[in-house]
């Protein structure tokens, strides 16, 4: 910038994958393009080329002006004289602020705000070696912002010619949920081949268009809008050789392509989204864009998407559509995915689908193959560009649109078909027990296939799909795509929308993890296990509140707590206490070490109109309470964790390990007469063979699975103990 002859080195920073974009559109810009580095390019460019790179690029972060690179800096001595030696007087004017970004370390700088400290007492002596006034330093707002970077002992330091970065375009107030940035939506425009397409008069379609960001960066490709029309200013306009004559008529001619660009725009873009809120962000966002004249926007589901009539016979269907970064969001969108495949099949042939995704397996949904995949980063997640054309299909007129239900079918794999067999199967097989007991709540499918790990419980009208997660001898990618498939055959096979699809992976929980919330939704609903009336919670825990296979245990204490005190030890959230009161339980007591599972309780006693004075909760570590509690009880039941390594524990506990002990002093606590129902959940599970030389024991595990748990035999073992004569 010392001459309109002289060449800058410029760095101009991209995000990641977008480097080969970036360089083709800086060299169109009148660049030379040095080389490419991870999220940036070098380039070397004369003035007006670097003032219409910060005007013009649509992919840019930042445009940085590089003032010297230095080997040899490990040592702060070195950096200071490096950066003294730099021509700072030419750029900088007298009480002007400045703020120092430095990246990198050496063994002498190992804090970044001390390399920034370095850096500034080198700038400051440069300036008052040419006699000029110190600059101070101002983080929140400076007049200047310098880069320094340290590397492997050499130094690269530059002035940001820019300010707030270039993905800011001005427009966007309104974000919606989860948006893009507009340089990374504009680098998937560029991918799909948009600005071609929108010159030959294409149009453009995003059925899941949130707050519109892939509209309105299309509309201003359309229309030959500077992305950095609206910017105020920007931060070379503070430097001391800042040439405005120059700087005013690239503003002005972007102005003039801008008002001619919207009249002679021949594109058409349409933008659906099925969330109000979302339109109305994208119609906001528009106007302040200066083209809502260009984009037609309107309330719709993917379920209800066709080509607009007025549309033109070729064109780019673009979308960023969710791709299930909580697990329980996967069961809708493995159905959103396959609406989406067969809506473009039916209304878009001829056209082209770019999908942006993080999930390629939900990609395979949509029934299109992709001819062309682009990695790119959307944040932290790794993403892909799907790019994939859709075939042109004869439609007879009097067709009528396919349903959803009609949709999943149609795209249902092989496999996904044989699951779907395999439910519709096991429902029959249950229909005449579900029909004689009355029963809402049962497991459906317990890995019956083994390549369908998985464990599905019905609750009403509501499905709760658990994973068991695959060893490591199980390719995950494979995994992934049998979970997908089993997720799109549930609700055509048990004729469920997908929303009442609730799906969970399932590990081995330690400590307080099983208290863990994965979710916030607060979504709980009433289920009735006979008599009995339970609140369950299919999306916030790793467990419902109801455990299904248990039902026959609290059926025998319902039947057997006539008249009696009941103990409920390691309650949970209190359904068995339920039973019992039901049953005719005189007065209970129910014990947990978790605030979540007895608020559940209280919650669930309410529900069935329980005197809480009567029926009681007490927060402890049931062990602790054992060993300290008086009285007695007439039925208790025992139903421990397997293990637990609660930080509210003195220790640690192992049921196989632990039990004989736990069984005493729970006998302890039980009235001559009693009875002692003991219960875990233990696979391979062995009663110590003092417990049965001290009481009688009766193992009832037989007699305490229900035709839906038959399968697995081993899931619980329960035993009835009494004392002594």
């Amino acid at each position: 910038m010392k001459d309109d002859n002289s060449l800058l080195s410029l760095t101009i920073t991209c995000p990641w994958s977008v480097e080969p974009l970036l360089a083709e559109e800086v060299a169109g810009f009148g660049a030379e393009i040095q080389k490419s580095t991870v999220a940036g390019v070098q380039a070397l460019a004369d003035r007006q080329s670097a003032y219409r790179i910060c005007l013009w690029s649509r992919l840019a972060n930042r445009v940085i002006l590089t003032l010297g690179r230095a080997r040899g800096c490990d040592e702060p001595a070195a950096i200071v004289d490096a950066v003294r030696s730099m021509p700072w007087a030419d750029y900088l004017r007298d009480g002007q602020t400045l703020a120092v970004d430095f990246h990198g370390q050496s063994s002498a700088i190992r804090h970044t705000r001390f390399g920034a400290q370095v850096v500034k007492d080198g700038i400051v002596e440069a300036m008052t070696a040419a006699g000029r006034s110190r600059p101070s330093v101002d983080t929140r707002d400076p007049d200047v912002r310098i880069y320094a970077n340290l590397h492997r002992g050499q130094l690269t330091v530059g002035i940001d010619l820019v300010g707030a970065s270039l993905h800011q375009r001005g427009y966007r107030r309104d974000t919606g949920h989860a948006p893009l940035k507009e340089n990374l939506a504009a680098a998937l425009l560029v991918r799909a081949d948009w600005p071609a397409r929108a010159k030959r008069g294409e149009s453009l379609v995003d059925p899941m268009c949130g707050a519109g960001t892939l509209l309105i960066e299309a509309a201003m490709m359309a229309a030959d809008i500077a992305p950095q029309l609206q910017r105020e200013r920007f931060a070379f306009q503070r430097l001391a050789n800042y040439e405005p004559a120059q700087w005013h008529e690239l503003a002005r001619e972007a102005k003039v392509r801008a008002e001619v660009g919207r009249r002679r725009a021949k594109a058409s873009l349409w933008g659906f989204d099925q969330s109000p809120q979302a339109i109305a962000a994208a119609r906001s966002n528009a106007m302040r864009a200066g083209i809502p004249a260009l984009i037609t926007l309107a309330g719709g589901s993917v379920k209800s998407l066709a080509r607009p009539s007025e549309a033109a016979e070729s064109g780019l269907v673009i979308t960023n559509p969710p791709y299930g970064e909580r697990l329980g969001e996967l069961p809708e969108l493995v159905s959103l995915y396959s609406d989406l495949g067969a809506r473009l099949k039916r209304d878009f042939g001829g056209w082209q689908l770019a999908l942006f995704t993080g999930n390629p397996d939900l990609g395979h949904r949509l029934g299109l193959r992709a001819h062309k995949q682009y990695a790119f980063k959307n944040g932290p997640l790794d993403c892909k560009l799907l790019l994939a054309d859709i075939a042109r299909r004869d439609v007879d007129a009097s067709e009528a649109p396919a349903t959803g239900g009609e949709a999943r079918t149609a795209t249902l794999s092989e496999g996904a078909r044989m699951f779907a067999n395999r439910l519709r199967k096991n429902r029959k097989r249950l229909a005449k027990w579900l029909k004689q007991s009355g029963e809402a709540c049962y497991r459906l499918y317990d890995a019956d296939m083994p390549e369908y790990a998985l464990a599905i419980d019905v609750y009403g009208h509501q499905i709760h799909v658990q994973e068991y997660a695959p060893p490591k001898s199980v390719d995950a990618t494979k995994a992934q795509r049998r979970l997908l498939d089993a997720l799109s055959a549930i609700p055509e096979a048990l004729e469920v929308r997908p929303e009442q699809v609730h799906y969970k992976q399932r590990e081995r929980q330690s400590g307080r993890a099983q208290y863990t919330k994965q979710s916030d939704s607060g979504d709980r609903f009433v289920v009735e296990e006979g008599p009995a009336k339970l609140w369950v919670n299919l999306t916030d825990y790793l467990d419902t509140g109801l455990f299904l296979d248990h039902r026959p245990v609290r059926r025998l204490l319902r039947e057997q707590a006539a008249g009696k005190r009941f103990l409920n030890l390691f309650c949970y959230t209190g359904t068995a206490t339920v039973h019992a009161a039901i049953g005719g339980a005189s007065d209970s007591l129910s014990v947990d070490l978790s605030n979540t599972y007895l608020e559940w309780a209280r919650y669930n006693f309410t529900l069935n109109k329980l005197d809480p004075s009567r029926h009681r909760v007490v927060r402890d570590d049931c062990l602790h309470w054992l060993e300290t509690a008086g009285g007695t009880f007439d039925l208790i039941f025992l139903d421990p964790p397997t293990f637990s390594n609660s930080k509210r524990m003195a220790g640690t506990l192992d049921i196989q390990r632990d039990h004989a002990q736990l069984i005493a002093l729970a006998m302890a606590r039980l009235a001559p007469g009693g009875e002692l129902i003991f219960s875990n959940n233990q696979r391979g599970f062995t009663l110590d063979d003092t417990v049965a030389t001290r009481h009688v024991v009766e193992e009832i595990t037989a007699q305490t699975y229900d035709p839906d748990f038959t399968r697995r035999a081993n899931l619980h073992h329960c035993f009835r103990i009494r004392h002594l004569d």
